[in-house]
This record gives C-alpha cells, structure tokens and sequence, in this order.
C-alpha cells in the first residue's frame, strides 16, 4: 500500500513528538505528561501509584511504601534475568514485601502481596495510564554520558512500551538501531527500564513495533512487524496508529493478552496484527455464545502456512481459559503432527498458572473433560483419541452426557486435514462423529489450505463443518510482510515434448515405429493428429508411464545432483523429493544409494505392512533404511521404533535439539516422502522440493510452504522443481494459486533474467549518481543527501537481487547469459563486476560510519539492511587488489611509464584502490608515485597493503618526531603509547598519560599551541590544552595528521579551518622545456655509446678463441642492427638499437627505465638469432618439427657457438652458458612478465640481467662475423 499523501510531515523530531503527545490522551492515556524524568523519578511515581492501589487494611493501609520496601520490589526486578522472566513478573500481577514500615502496626513485619497488573482491568478499577517524554537514562559504562529516549508509555507506574521517533524522511531502521543501541549500552537491562515489554519504532509515515529481545545480539528485522487492519491493509499514519496500537485498551491487551512469553526458548513474543484479530474474532465469537443453542457453529481462521497459526490457536485457547468463557479447550491435531509437535509445544506459550494436559489414551482423556478442575481446562489430544468417545466404543452415555453438559471448544490444527476422505475412520468421519457426539460444543479451525466447493472432490468442505471464515491472511499478504519467503518453481523436462507425442502417438496406432503405418493412411492420420493438434495436457495424461520408467528416474535423480551445490548453498540447506508411490520412493533411494553414496539421504512413507501382495518388499526396503541410517548417524533404531526414527529424521531435518550444531557430515542432504512431511512440517533449512508427483490444490500450497520458512539472506525464497507430467503439473499451480491466492503473481518471484535486470538497472542508477558529481571509479560517498540516499536504496535493492540470482544460477565469473523468448533468443550483458560491487559495498558502510564534528552523532537518514552492514565487514579483497597492483608494476617495468598498457592497468588498479578507505588511498597513491620515479624498489613476499603501511608507520614515526621537537616531550614514551592498543578507556592505565605530559617543555608548549590554535596560552593553561591535544594526537591518526599540519601550515588553525581531507604536498612541476633540457643534458653521444658497450663486454669476449677485437665486434653489432634483411626481423634492429641507446648512452639511467630495457634485451635476442642466421644462410630458420613455430631452443641449436655453452668445461664458456639460462628462465617465471624479468628483482640484478643480455648479443656477433662479412658489408 502506497503511504497516504495526506500524512503530515514533520521536520522536526521534538514536534512530531509533541504531537503524538497531544494525540495519545484522546485514545486512553492521562492528559499530564511526565517530563525528563529520571529513573528515580519514575520509580516514586511507581511506589505512589501501588500505594494507593494496595490501600486496604491486611495490605499497604494508610502507609506509604518506604524506600527499603520499594527497594525490595526493584531487588525482585534487577534479578529477572530476560524479558521472558519480566512478562511472568508482570502477568503474575502480585509482589511480595515484608513491611519495615513502624507505623503500619497491622502489617508490620509481615510478607504483603501487592497488586502490579490486572489483565482484566481496562480503562477500569485500579489502572493508570501515562505518558513519559524524554526519559533519562544512566548507560551501564559509568564514563558515559547519559542518554533520553523520546516516549515511553506506562501502565500502574511501569514502563511498558517505549517509542523511538524519527523525523519524516528518516527511514524508520534509524529508530529501531537507536533502540538497539540502547539496548547494547544496557539501559534496558536493569531498574525500572528493564519492565519495558515491547519496542515502537516510528516515523510520521512508518511504524514497527517488536517484542523486546533483551540483549542487543537478539535484535532481528525477522521479527519487527508493522501494523495492519482487519483485511491486512499496513497502517502508515501515525495518527491511525496513535488511535489503534498505542491506544488504550490496546497497549493493556498487548501485554496481558498478546504477549507470550515462550517457555521453550525463554523469549519474549507479541502477535502480529493478524493474529491479534485472529484471536480476538475467536473470543468474541465464544463470548457471544449461546451454549444452550445446538445450531451454533464456530468458524475457520485462514492464515497461510508459516503465519503462527500454533501460536494463534493456543492465544486464542488462553483468553477463553483465563476469561472463564468455556470449561474445557481442546486442541485436535492429526496424529501424524503429534508425532513432531506434541503439548510441549503448547505448554511453551503458556504462563505459570496454564496446566496443558497432554493425554496418554482415550482413558485419560476422559477423566480430565469430566473434571471440574480449573487447572485441567487446556487439553492437547489427537483427532484419533477424541473420535472415540462415543457410544459405539462402548463409551457409557452417562459419561458422555457429563462432558457434554460442559461449555466445550475444539481448536483443530492444521483442519484441511480434518474434512478430506470419506468413511468413519477418515479425517472428515472422524470430526463428524465428534460434532455429533458432542453437540453444544463449538468447533474452530485454523488452516493455510481451506478446503472449498472447488477442490472439494466430493468431500466435505471447511465451512460446512466449522462456519464461516473468522479471518484471512493468505500467501499473497505473508510473502510482501516478509512473513514467509515467496516461490521460484521450475518446471525440469525429463523427455523432450516431440518424444512424448511421439509415444503416444506410436502406442495409439499400435506400432513400434513410423516406418511401419507410413502405408496405412488411417493410422497416419492418427498419428498426425496427435503429433500435431492434440493438446498436450492430453498427450501428458497418455503418457504416464514415461514418468514411471527408470530413464525419467535416473533423468531427476542427475538433475538433482547436478544442481545441489548450487542451490543447498554448498550443503548448508536441505531437500524434500516427493514422489508418487512408495515403491518409487524406494526405487530413488536405492538410485541415490548407488550412484551418489556419498549422499547422505533417507526415506519415510506409511511402515504399515499389509497382507495385499509386496508387503515383504516393502519390509525390506524399511529394514535397508533403518540400517543405514543407523549406520551413517550412529543410531540404533528398528522397525519397531519407526515412529521414533521419523521423528528422528524430522529433527535432523530441522536442527532442532540435538541436532542444533551437526557436522555436515551428518546432516541430511535430502528426504524422499511420498505424502508425510509435505503438510505440517516446518524447517528453515529445507529451501528445495522435489516434486515428481502430480499435486493439487491443498497439495500444491501446503508442499510448496515446506520450503518458505524464513532462514536469512542466504535464502531469498522457496525453490521448487517439478517433473512429472510438467505441462500437467504447471495448470495444476495455475489451480491451485487462483484459488487460494489473492494475486497469485506476489507467491513467485523474479527470474533469473528479470534480477539480472534489476541488478544492471540498479547499477545504472548508482553510477549515474556518482557519475553527476564527478565520482571516479566510486572513490568517494556523492556529497548530495538525495544522492547518499538514492544510493543507500539501490544497493540494497541490488543486493538482494544478486543474493535470488546467485541461487537461480548467476556467477560472478559469468558476463553473458542467453535467455530464450518467445520470438528468439535474447542475451544480457552485466554492467556489474564483482571488485565493483565490493567497493560499492565498501561505500555503502561508510553511511553509517560518519559523525558530525565534535562526536556528535549525525541523524542517519539511510535505509540500513543488517545483514549488508553487520556481516562481513572488512572482507573487501586483498588478493584482487594486489594483483591489479601487481600487473600494474609488470606492466609499468615492461613498456614502461606513459604507454598503453601502464594507462590501462593503471585505471583498474585506481578502481581497486576505491575500495580503500581515503587515508589508505592517498598512502597507495603515494606509493605508485614512488615505484614510477624509481625511488621504491619492491621486495619479495610483500604486498600492497604491507607498503601502505610501512609508509603510514613512517609518516607516524615523523608525526612522533615533529612533536616531540616541538614540545620537547619524551618520544620514547610518546611512541609507546601510540604503538599499543591504546583507547581511551586504558590511555592512562598506571599513570602513563600523565608521565608523559609531565615531560613537556612549557616554553616550547606555548609556540607550540599558538602554531596550532592560534591563540596565546599562559602557562599556567599550557598541560591541561596540551593533554587534550596530545590525547588526540594519540588515539586517532586522522587528528594526528591535522595536529601536525596546522603546525606546520601557518595559515591553518586546528578545529577552525582545516579540511577534512588533508592536501598532498605540492610537487614542483616541471615545464616541458626544462624536461627537455634535463634529458638533453644526460645524454651521452653516439662513440661514447659504443664505448660503454665495450668496456662492459670485452672482459668476457677477450677471452674467446676466435674472437675479433672487442671494438670491431662492437661497431659491426651496430651496423648489423640498422642493416637491411627480410621484414619479419627487420624490426628487432629498431628496438634493440633504442634499448642499448637508453642503457648506454645516458649519464645516469634510472631504475624504471633499467627494467624496461633489460627486458626488451631478453625479449628480442631470440628475434636477433632469427636475423643472424638469415644473413649467413640466406634463409629463415626451419622450426624442428612441421606446423609448429620456431623456438628459442631452436635458435640456440641453430649456432653451433651457443650449443657448445652447455658442455663447455672452459671458465668464460660457463659464465656465458649462465647468461644464456638467465634469458631461459625468464620465460618461464611467474614474477616475470612473458619473456622478461622477475619484477622483484634489484638494481643490482637488474645490472647484471644487462651485461649477461649485452654480452650474449655481441658474444654471437663476433663468433659469427666472418661468415656475415662475406654477404654483408657491416
């Protein structure tokens, strides 16, 4: 429902409490508002409100409590250890003191019980209702400050529910974490503030409200709800809220009726607004009750499963039992649901004073419905048990009168059951004789799948034997409250649909083949027909058993397998098959047991063995499972236990004690059923189904719903994959949702193509907003409140989408997915990568990082997901970072600064860096400026964030420096508090703080601060201003860095006109003229060139036989590099030529520019090989073998100077051979880049790498230089 336009806004916090204030007192609450009270405050206003409640003589008299004796009654509420124990508190109604008061002569020394709460007592007798505003709190930190909610409203003196507003265009979340904060801080886990019962979060526009959870840790959005009306309508205007939730009978039914506090968890629960009209239309119909009149009729509740409905029903039962408006309540469940949801269930939800009698046999249950005892009035039985008492089980009708006589109400459970099949003993007999046996009592029944003239199949319909619908809340209300998840169905085709027209068609003319009618024009015609008009439906219902055969079986079986990584999350969900018959579920588990051992699946079905025929099959088959699964779980059931093991398997299934922590090992993977566990078995881990069994309306809603239990963002919905008779199949879904969904299109969600969609539009949005102020790869959060909350919506919506599509099959790794239309096949191309989306999420969680100045916290106006904000922080990826900053290095060293390649790795490593947040990105910026002029040299085994933190340390330890000289303070002392874990809670742990301060030179302090603050300081303020300074320099590097700027920056004045983001120092930069002139000056001219190359060559050369003079090998290696050959290698002379012209004919050669050049040299020796040979042969080199390339191997075997290297015992032969394995192994490193060197390696290396590539180059110049002169003039 859209929100009503007519809401008025409120730009102000305060006003929209104000007029919610105003408001209140029209619906029930006191005009005189408490304000800003303290907690003492409240508890005088509670110890004068139970005085003058408890006035009579035997109780408080005309004697005020004292303070010893209030305190007594705040000793009993410190020591209730959770909202669960304070709503029993509560509800008891009563506290016991012992009087200390002299003057109460009565009472004196004697236990008084005092009255607290009346359920009952509304707007009637004793009950106070007030208004708090602004309440102060006391945190449970004594260091620190206090804190003031917004609301509070109290009943008899106690805080019962406490409101936390928020202005219009606040997102309601805000509020709800504001509670939670106080929660966190303790405020309402102690005192008086610990009797608060239930939570309002509230904007103008949007409520929720949620039962208190104790600590922080138990908040969850799961179980914040919204209010809605009758027909489930949510409720928006906070005056409508005003008027219904937080009026008054309202807020006093909440916490005595509707409220549970639940035994089995020790939690406290409320009901959500459908439930609460449940129950009430329930009550009221019992209280309108004419038990004398024997046409009465109760009626039916239907709430989709997965809504509470056992928590209604047993509320429901309550209130009739307290209000004393029948004797006895029955509930009636089936007993297949006894066997997992017997009365301790129900015993859970019950308070103290409720006795649920659980009733062993029909013997039993007898007795306590002819009791008149008021604590035996809640009974839990089966169907089966009840429909025995009746004459005709030799029941005396002096028994069955008796009970009869008494104001009886059946609540049945899960009541489509109830009403199906036909006969005495079917679940329809079964409650036809109990309504005949006992006429006057009234039955009510709640079910997701009521049974109508529709789908009734000739049984009884719902409201022919319970009345009319009391209240509806369908699947179409459950899945958009977020109250069960929604269904992605699938339909999986076993045989293709030619093939299936193709065997009925084929079994219709009676023929094995075409082949053998071709000639008969009947049977042809026949067989057209059915290829080519039948409807398929039709065909489907022909063609049964295809979905019998063991190809259909083995066809799902792969499937299921196939996908189960997928889908269970790599084994954390579970799945259901259910299949047709038991002889197939055995078949599948026999499959499975022999294909996938490795499965850990089971099987449950009907163990009754008859005497029909294939009963020792079956015998069997149960006898198999028992013994494995004794096997695998270390269990010891047998056939005689059976209904234990199903028990067993449902726990397992659903982790519930003991099974809450299992290994996956020993957990489920999948249960195959035939009808058991498809209707009234709840999981959240179970998010498959399996259906290879045609199903039908109740069938279809209540198999569906075992998959749509709420679990967390790692389930966005129910999957469901059927095969049987799929075309079938689907119309029966069609069926069954018109019938029992009011917009059937809100049960499924969004395909595959439909989130891919979403996700890039998502995308779309979020880049143009960065985009529009001029944001860079999402460096920064957009500075426009609109944009931050724009962006705040769509990732949060795309999030979502890509947690439905990672389960519909989406891999980040994919970029393009196919998807087939009716007019053809379409493709969607993602936008959205994954290292983009983590720095989206980076940016996401800065929202709720930022502060105003001074601390102060800024009010937040984002939409916040939990599980976005709360999980996975600080998993942004390391590894993906450091390999963009790894390309970029190899890149930068290979084609050095300026090229292409640098540029392009360059910008993906920019994108990488947005994930930083913005003091590591100035760092890593620092860095690439460092590795580009040479003045960082990388080491090996140290990555990105090492650097960025050995220059973060660095900059500290100058920070240290800068104020120890400015202040004289002690640095070693100074250094050591910065390098612990130092907070603000230990800075000063055995007085180190002060000793540091005491170190101080006051003379320097005072320059000092006028530097910083600008203003002059006497020296009598100098320690107290400098602690204060000197305690931020310490706890927090951003003040660190402001200290020593506006220090250092005359015009800059700390807290006054320093920018947030700190600017780089300003490097000079130098005009293009004075570049030119600098790179003219370094270089050398062409002879001195050649010389460098000598010098560094003819030690090695000079000691070759056969070689020429070291000078003449040196002038011919240059002329050979400009010499005319063939085009495929005539290049390499261009590229070696301008690597030797940057190694040798410069002054000075920096790091950046050795690496790139060394590089090329080791690249291109293999190509110069290949131009050698050519101008002595004449010919280019053959490779070894036809069709594949030529080799550097190839190359070195080619020079009979080179081969020999390998073998040489001479010692300069040996130093050439090692060169020659430097070029070799460069190609096969993985820090090197292709052909070149490791990108690790030092100057040092990188000098050697250069005279080994050098000296090889002219080594096979000279040793070849006689045979090239007879060709070539060099």
């Amino acid at each position: 429902m859209p929100v009503d336009v007519l809401i008025r806004p409120f730009l102000k916090e305060l006003d929209f409490e104000q007029a919610l204030a105003d408001l209140l007192p029209q619906h029930g609450w006191e005009t005189q508002v408490i304000k800003n009270p303290t907690e003492e405050v409240l508890i005088k206003n509670w110890a004068a409100i139970i005085y003058n409640n408890n006035r009579d003589m035997n109780r408080l008299g005309d004697f005020p409590l004292t303070d010893t004796e209030m305190q007594q009654i705040m000793t009993q509420v410190d020591n209730l250890k959770n909202p669960y124990e304070v709503n029993k508190f509560i509800n008891g109604g009563k506290v016991m003191i012992k009087r200390d008061n002299q003057d109460d002569k009565i009472n004196y020394g004697k236990e008084v019980y005092l009255t607290i709460f009346n359920a009952s007592e509304i707007r009637a007798g004793q009950s106070v209702y007030q208004i708090v505003r602004q309440p102060k709190f006391q945190t449970k930190h004594p260091l620190a400050s206090s804190r003031r909610g917004d609301m509070m409203l109290l009943i008899n003196g106690m805080p019962i529910i406490h409101i936390e507003l928020k202005r219009s265009g606040v997102d309601v979340t805000q509020a709800v974490n504001q509670i939670k904060r106080y929660a966190h801080e303790g405020v309402f886990s102690r005192g008086i503030f610990s009797l608060i019962q239930i939570f309002v979060a509230m904007t103008p526009e949007k409520t929720l409200y949620f039962a208190n959870p104790g600590e922080s840790k138990n908040f969850s959005p799961s179980f914040y709800f919204h209010w809605a009306d009758f027909n489930n309508e949510e409720v928006h205007d906070w005056k409508r809220i005003g008027a219904n939730l937080l009026s008054i009978p309202m807020v006093h039914q909440m916490v005595g009726y509707y409220t549970i506090a639940d035994d089995k968890d020790e939690t406290l629960k409320v009901l959500r607004s459908y439930q609460y009209f449940a129950t009430t239309k329930i009550w009221e119909r019992v209280r309108e009750t004419n038990w004398d009149d024997h046409m009465h009729k109760g009626g039916y509740i239907w709430h989709t499963t997965g809504s509470g409905k056992t928590m209604t029903s047993f509320k429901s039962a309550q209130l009739i039992a307290k209000a004393n408006d029948a004797d006895k309540v029955v509930f009636l469940l089936d007993r297949i649901e006894l066997s997992t949801q017997s009365a301790d269930e129900y015993r859970g939800f019950a308070n103290a004073d409720d006795n649920v009698l659980d009733t062993e046999d029909t013997r039993n249950l007898i007795r306590v419905l002819e009791s008149d005892e008021k604590d035996e009035c809640l009974i839990v039985t089966s169907i089966q048990k009840m429909s025995r008492i009746n004459a005709a089980s030799n029941i005396p009708q002096s028994t069955i009168n008796k009970i009869n006589k008494k104001r009886v109400v059946f609540i049945v459970d899960e009541c489509h059951r109830s009403v199906t099949g036909s006969g005495k003993d079917s679940g329809s007999g079964m409650l036809l004789t109990i309504k005949n046996t006992f006429p006057r009592a009234i039955l009510f029944g709640f079910t997701g799948t009521p049974i109508f003239e529709q789908n009734a199949r000739g049984e009884i319909t719902t409201s022919v034997i319970f009345g009319d619908e009391l209240h509806k809340y369908t699947l179409a209300h459950g899945i958009p409250d977020g109250n069960v998840l929604g269904f992605d169905p699938y339909r999986e085709d076993t045989f293709q649909e030619h093939d299936i027209r193709e065997a009925v068609a084929l079994r219709a003319v009676d023929a094995e083949s075409f082949e053998e009618i071709e000639k008969d024009k009947e049977k042809v015609e026949i067989y057209n027909k059915i290829m080519t008009e039948t409807d398929m439906l039709k065909i489907e219902d022909e063609a049964k058993s295809l979905y019998q055969s063991e190809s259909h079986h083995m066809a799902v079986m792969n499937k299921i397998v196939e996908e189960r990584p997928m889908l269970s999350h790599n084994g954390k969900f579970h799945a259901i098959l259910a299949t047709k018959n038991i002889p197939e579920a055995i078949e599948y588990y026999h499959l499975f047991k022999e294909h996938y051992p490795e499965y850990n699946v089971t099987a449950i079905f009907d163990d009754s063995i008859d005497n029909n025929g294939g009963g020792e099959y079956k015998e069997d088959a149960i006898l198999e499972i028992l013994d494995d699964y004794n096997k695998k779980f270390d269990t010891t059931f047998q056939q005689s236990t059976y209904a234990k093991y199903k028990k067993d398997v449902a726990k397992r299934l659903a982790h519930k004690m003991p099974y809450q922590h299992l290994e996956k090992d020993k957990q489920l993977d999948m249960l195959i059923v035939v009808t058991q566990m498809l209707t009234g078995y709840d999981s959240k881990w179970v998010n498959t189904l399996y259906v290879d069994k045609l199903l039908q309306y109740v069938d279809v809603i209540q198999a569906f719903s075992r998959t749509n239990r709420l679990f967390g963002p790692d389930k966005p919905f129910g999957i469901i994959k059927y095969f049987t008779r799929p075309n079938r199949m689907k119309k029966n879904i069609d069926d069954a949702l018109e019938l029992y969904v009011d917009q059937p299109l809100l049960v499924f969600t969004d395909k595959l193509e439909a989130n891919l969609e979403r996700i890039n539009q998502a995308y779309v949005t979020i880049e143009q907003l960065f985009k529009a102020e001029g944001i860079e790869y999402f460096a920064t959060l957009p500075q426009a409140e609109a944009s931050k909350k724009m962006f705040a919506k769509e990732f949060c919506k795309m999030t979502k989408k890509l947690e439905a599509a990672k389960m519909q099959g989406f891999l980040w790794e994919k970029t393009e997915y196919e998807f087939q239309h009716t007019n053809g096949w379409v493709t969607l191309k993602m936008l959205l990568d994954e290292q983009t989306y983590k720095i989206l999420l980076a940016r996401y969680r800065e929202l709720f990082t930022k502060t105003k100045g001074g601390g102060e916290e800024e009010d937040v106006v984002y939409q916040l997901e939990a599980y976005i904000t709360e999980t996975g922080t600080g998993t942004i990826d390391a590894e993906y970072i450091n390999s963009k900053f790894i390309k970029f290095v190899k890149n930068l060293y290979t084609s050095g600064p300026g090229s292409d390649h640098v540029k392009a790795a360059q910008a993906e490593l920019h994108n990488a860096f947005a994930s930083l947040n913005q003091r590591d990105q100035r760092t890593a910026q620092r860095i690439l400026h460092d590795i580009e002029s040479g003045d960082l040299r990388l080491s090996p085994g140290k990555t990105i964030y090492d650097y960025i933190l050995d220059y973060q340390k660095r900059e500290c330890d100058q920070q240290v420096y800068t104020l120890s000289e400015a202040t004289g303070m002690n640095i070693a002392k100074l250094k050591e508090l910065i390098s612990k874990d130092t907070i603000e809670q230990n800075i000063n742990e055995q007085g180190r703080f002060d000793e540091l301060i005491r170190t101080i030179d006051k003379d320097k302090a005072v320059d000092f601060l006028k530097k910083v603050t600008g203003q002059d300081t006497p020296k009598r303020f100098v320690i107290t201003n400098m602690s204060s300074i000197v305690r931020r320099f310490i706890l927090d590097p951003v003040n660190r860095a402001k200290i020593i700027y506006a220090y250092q920056n005359e015009e800059s004045l700390l807290d006054v006109n320093i920018p947030d983001e700190l600017p780089e120092k300003e490097e000079q930069q130098e005009t293009l003229e004075r570049q030119q002139q600098r790179e003219e000056s370094n270089k050398l001219s062409t002879d001195e060139m050649i010389e460098n190359v000598r010098e560094l060559v003819k030690k090695d050369l000079r000691k070759i036989n056969g070689m020429p003079l070291t000078k003449d090998v040196v002038s011919s290696f240059f002329k050979i590099l400009t010499t005319n050959t063939i085009p495929s290698v005539d290049g390499v002379g261009i590229d070696i030529y301008k690597a030797m012209d940057e190694l040798f004919r410069r002054k000075k050669v920096d790091f950046v520019d050795k690496h790139v050049n060394s590089g090329n040299l080791s690249v291109k020796f293999e190509v110069y090989l290949k131009k050698i040979y050519y101008m002595i042969h004449g010919d280019e080199l053959k490779p070894t073998e036809e069709g594949k390339n030529v080799t550097l191997a190839n190359c070195i075997f080619a020079f009979p100077c080179l081969k020999k290297l390998k073998w040489s015992t001479k010692e300069t032969e040996q130093k050439l051979s090692s060169y020659l394995d430097v070029i070799r192994n460069n190609r096969n490193t993985s820090d090197g880049n292709g052909a070149h060197s490791s990108y690790l390696l030092s100057e040092q290396q990188l000098d050697d790498n250069i005279k080994a590539f050098t000296t090889l180059y002219l080594y096979v110049t000279g040793m070849c230089l006689n045979e090239i002169k007879v060709k070539y003039h060099v």
